[in-house]
């Protein structure tokens, strides 16, 4: 997305990827980017989480207006209520680690 970001930027529309790949954020480099520590699949929060989704999507629309810096990478305050791990069955978790 961050590719795509960049593109969009160019034709003068501003553009947040909001993340959960800290990681892989850092080495694309979109213009703007919202990180959160929230698991794959959940990036605006728990389904029916009306008040964290809100949250998150005020959170991205603030960081249009306020970055001044291209590139820039915000970690969003806010955390996932319960840990989350990897929950497959013995027999196929150490599978897919080798993968």
């Amino acid at each position: 997305m961050g590719l795509v970001s960049r593109v969009v930027e160019a034709a003068g529309i501003p553009t947040v990827c909001i993340s959960t790949g800290r990681d892989l954020t850092v080495k694309v480099k979109p213009p703007r980017s919202l990180f959160l520590n929230f698991p794959m699949g959940n990036t605006f929060g728990k389904s029916g989480d009306i008040d964290t989704q809100t949250q998150v999507l005020r959170m991205a629309l603030d960081l249009v207006v306020t970055a001044r810096q291209a590139g820039i990478l915000v970690d969003a305050p806010l955390q996932w209520p319960t840990p989350f791990t990897l929950d497959l069955p013995p027999a196929n978790r150490e599978e897919q680690l080798k993968k």
